[in-house]
């Protein structure tokens, strides 16, 4: 097709906007499915198919969730640029190219449904005869050849001079009319089709119908079941369709799919995989993701259902964007609760009462109450739900940080850690006398004003460090002082579950970075290797290393300090040993990394292949888990040695 110049593809990624992310912030937009297959996936196939051989994929913060949610066609060398700042279309541009000449620069959205041909953009660009070639969707207005911005750009490498070098820069605020001012030549080209690029729910319903209505062809297995004048149905394997299901239009049926008798199914629709519709209900020009459910006798009218979402039978939703919400419904859970104890009390505990005293006497004497009331325990239970219900948004994007950023990884297992902490130390906790502080009211209204501080100024680290304020402020109003002395260890260590604030991340990566790539370099030439160090590439022999931002040891320091806060609170020393235990976190974690690195960059001199480069790539960190224990313990062996008088049967010893 085209010979000269080399072609590079940007994909931009970002995050969603505020106020435009539809269902949940679990999913990133340019993860939402198109027939079974996530956008971003769909459009890596596509470049590979038209001969693209090189793509760069700008996010902000995903790029560990986008690389693990989607397979790379092998015909496609595919790197990801995280930034964790903003900077604008044209600064993603601008990083993704790095020193780039004479390269040709495709410019597209991730969230796209139907993108155009390579050789349509490349001829409209080159007919122009422009730097920089803007995409426009047809227009739907007769009057009018050129429609809505489509996102997708062609330009030269020439662009990047109008570009800073640094910060945030936007096309089109910032990059075009820079041009513009230089006399540089920027063209507007049509596209033959609408490329179906969505910003929201509402565009992504849209676009989908129009991939639907236009593509001969639908992969994933899917075959083409009926083609009449009143529907185009499509459908894999192990689908159940009741025979008296009536289908219009345009539909889509994945695999295990389960559409009950009386249904009706209007298209353009797509019904996700193993997603059941219970008898005579009716869906309309909607989108059902993987594993929805909907009841019997519901009305579905231009919606798009969350992943596992379920709507309850005899329901009517139109035009909305129907997310998931775990069953229980901790709301009703509070008010039914409420309304009861409320209205009820005395009989709730003449029914549970003698239930609770059975279980109570149950337990081990360490465990039993002497205050067998429930009411407390009742208060206590609805207060628990009432915070769950409260913080489960933010527990939930804390479960996604843990999930998809590797630094923070660790962050799982502290709560369980936290109660690991407070079980040993149940001797000791049960003493307390137990009453209600008024403090604990203060600091919890606290605790909210930090929360929503974070919330209208969007700030994330202060919506999730209200958790743990909020946790131990509820543990001083039910229990009081003395109870909150004795477990104020285990709530410090809740601490160590929280990510760093971006700012710390960000000023802490490249000098951390840069240590890596200085102590593995340093290490090597003591071994005796002939080493040349390029920025963050170490070349040694044959082979090149790149240390890469991840790699900077930012992991290894939270998994080590988690590991060093657990062997403080459990083991029984002198305040100052603990401290420098503690203190020895760092050390050791960059210790540890400089190790992994230089095994690592000796080994790639020996081994050559992609799976020994994943193997010690991935699982060098896991390995240095063992060495990193090693150290702690004999650090606190030495402390021993150093601090432990000796006995009189060693004094006679040594005096011999």
């Amino acid at each position: 097709m085209w010979s000269k110049p080399p072609i590079k593809a940007i994909i931009l990624a970002g995050r969603c906007d505020f106020g435009r992310c539809f269902i949940t912030s679990r999913i990133p937009k340019v993860l939402w499915p198109i027939a079974g297959k996530p956008a971003l996936e769909r459009l890596l196939d596509h470049l590979a198919n038209q001969g693209i051989k090189q793509a760069t994929i700008c996010s902000n913060g995903d790029s560990s969730l986008l690389e693990k949610s989607i397979r790379i066609n092998r015909l496609l060398d595919v790197k990801f640029l995280n930034e964790q700042l903003p900077v604008g279309t044209a600064g993603c541009i601008r990083d993704a190219a790095g020193d780039e000449k004479d390269t040709l620069l495709l410019v597209f959205p991730a969230s796209i449904v139907c993108p155009p041909k390579i050789d349509v953009l490349i001829n409209a660009h080159y007919s122009s005869q422009s730097d920089l070639t803007v995409a426009f969707n047809p227009s739907s207005n007769q009057d009018s050849s050129v429609g809505e911005y489509a996102g997708i750009y062609v330009c030269e490498t020439s662009i990047l001079k109008h570009i800073p070098e640094e910060g945030y820069f936007d096309i089109k605020e910032g990059l075009i009319p820079e041009m513009l001012r230089s006399g540089e030549t920027i063209h507007a080209a049509t596209l033959p089709n609408h490329a179906g690029n969505f910003r929201n729910w509402q565009e992504y319903l849209f676009a989908i119908a129009g991939y639907i209505q236009t593509t001969p062809k639908l992969d994933n297995g899917l075959k083409l079941s009926r083609s009449d004048n009143s529907q185009v149905l499509w459908t894999a394997a192990n689908t159940v369709v009741d025979s008296s299901t009536r289908i219009y239009g345009q539909v889509v049926i994945m695999d295990g799919a389960r559409i009950s008798k009386g249904a009706v199914i209007f298209g353009p629709t797509i019904i996700g995989r193993n997603v059941n519709i219970d008898q005579n209900s009716i869906v309309v020009n909607s989108i059902l993701w993987d594993g929805a459910e909907v009841g019997p006798n519901c009305e579905i009218q231009r919606c798009v259902v969350d992943y596992h979402a379920a709507i309850r039978g005899n329901t009517v939703v139109e035009g909305k964007a129907v997310s998931f919400k775990p069953k229980g419904m901790l709301g009703n859970v509070i008010g039914n609760v409420l309304k009861v104890a409320r209205d009820n009390t005395s009989r709730l505990q003449h029914v549970l009462q003698p239930q609770f005293d059975k279980l109570n006497g149950k337990l081990p004497y360490q465990l039993k109450s002497h205050k067998v009331n429930i009411v407390p325990w009742l208060a206590a239970s609805i207060v628990l739900i009432a915070f769950l219900w409260s913080y489960w948004p933010g527990i939930i994007d804390l479960w996604n940080v843990w999930q998809r950023n590797d630094e923070y990884s660790s962050g799982l297992l502290v709560p369980f850690l936290a109660i690991y902490i407070l079980w040993s130390q149940r001797h000791y906790i049960t003493q307390c006398r137990i009453g209600p502080s008024l403090w604990g009211l203060f600091a919890f209204l606290g605790a909210q004003c930090i929360r929503l501080f974070g919330l209208f100024f969007m700030y994330g680290s202060a919506e999730r460090l209200s958790i743990v304020l909020s946790v131990a402020a509820l543990v001083l109003l039910l229990f009081g002082w003395q109870f909150f002395r004795k477990v104020s260890t285990a709530l410090l260590f809740l601490f160590l579950m929280l990510p760093w604030p971006n700012r710390i991340q960000a000023a802490l990566a490249l000098p951390l970075q840069q240590w890596a790539t200085s102590s593995a370099v340093f290490c090597l030439e003591m071994i005796g290797y002939e080493v040349v160090r390029e920025g963050n590439v170490i070349h040694i022999g044959q082979a090149s290393v790149a240390v890469a931002e991840a790699c900077n040891g930012l992991r290894m320091i939270t998994a080590f300090f988690v590991i060093n806060s657990l062997v403080v609170l459990l083991v029984k020393r002198e305040w100052w040993e603990k401290l420098l235990v503690l203190a020895s976190s760092l050390p050791i974690a960059l210790l540890c990394n400089t190790v992994r690195l230089t095994i690592t960059a000796i080994a790639f001199t020996m081994l050559s292949g992609e799976y020994w480069e994943k193997i010690f790539h991935d699982f060098g960190g896991y390995a240095m888990m063992p060495l990193a224990l090693g150290m702690v313990i004999l650090e606190l062996w030495l402390l021993t040695k150093i601090t432990t008088a000796p006995t009189e049967k060693q004094i006679v010893l040594a005096s011999k």
